[in-house]
């Protein structure tokens, strides 16, 4: 939620990698509008560079969520699926509300990368597009359960796919890391 408390915590603790998902909870709760999300990435990056100055610093787009991937929040439970097997969510928004600002994945991910973009001199700062985690075609091969949130083999592709691309031998931590 690109809380200020959530930066003073990161930069406090011990680290020599850190990354930050920021996005999804945002749009589905409809908590800010882009105006306001610039600058809150902006104090959250200043804030955990206070502590960790050199460090790898990933910052990772949303994953797909079809749901709200051009369609603002606040997200809310499908009626229609209560009383099945699988309660689902929805997006409340309208497509094209973008245009007072409301927020969607799309939106979020472009903000982040023009954010990332504008930081430039900082060559520990590395932006994860989460389509790369998880894309429309994962979505259509292991959908979100509900709408929203990853199934456990989701998960599992996720984490697979960000030890690699961010973490692995060849990843972007490392190597930021084998420039220290």
């Amino acid at each position: 939620m690109a809380d200020p408390f959530i930066g003073r915590i990161v930069r406090d603790e011990p680290a020599d990698v850190v990354s930050l998902a920021i996005g999804i909870n945002l749009v589905n709760a409809d908590a800010m509008r882009r105006r306001t999300f610039v600058p809150a990435l902006h104090g959250l990056l200043d804030t955990v560079r206070e502590g960790h100055p050199d460090a790898p610093l990933l910052v990772v787009t949303p994953i797909y969520c079809g749901i709200h991937e051009r369609t603002p929040g606040p997200g809310a439970i499908d009626p229609e699926s209560i009383g099945s097997d699988q309660v689902r969510f929805t997006a409340t928004g309208a497509p094209g509300d973008t245009e007072l600002g409301r927020l969607t994945l799309e939106v979020i991910r472009d903000a982040t990368r023009e954010v990332l973009e504008g930081r430039s001199d900082d060559q520990h700062l590395h932006l994860v597009d989460g389509l790369s985690l998880y894309g429309e075609a994962d979505a259509d091969r292991l959908p979100l359960p509900d709408g929203l949130h990853p199934s456990t083999a989701a998960h599992r592709l996720i984490g697979e796919r960000f030890a690699q691309l961010a973490l692995g031998r060849a990843g972007t931590a490392a190597r930021s890391a084998a420039t220290h």
